[in-house]
């Protein structure tokens, strides 16, 4: 039985990913949470949106490429495209959390609402 072509490993694969993204998530929403400080978890919370806008204009860049026939034309099945969505999330996340990469986002939306946070 080959269970690459059944889908047993994608599947397996896709809900460990998927899994470990909701823990991701949750685990940044309570860091913005438990700060016990307003003005900090605005900032932790702009920094999330710019990394979350970040991830986005990421995959949309990729939705544009064309592959037939390069290096990234995808041809094993699309395990590729199974972490790829994770990937451009972490670099999402690593670009805005970096002050020499962030796009600024986060600190125009800090500026812009923390005098309305006690």
């Amino acid at each position: 039985m080959d269970i690459t072509s059944s889908g047993m490993i994608s599947g397996i694969t896709s809900n460990a990913l998927n899994t470990s993204a909701v823990n991701g998530e949750q685990a940044i929403y309570n860091q913005i949470k438990n700060s016990d400080d307003s003005k900090e978890q605005l900032m932790k919370a702009a920094q999330e949106f710019e990394s979350i806008f970040i991830t986005k204009i990421l995959s949309s860049m990729e939705e544009t490429v064309d592959k037939t026939g390069s290096l990234f034309e995808e041809k094993s099945g699309g395990y590729l495209d199974s972490f790829r969505p994770y990937m451009y999330q972490q670099l999402g996340h690593d670009l805005a959390s970096n002050p020499n990469t962030s796009f600024g986002f986060a600190k125009q939306i800090y500026s812009q609402m923390e005098k309305y946070v006690k």
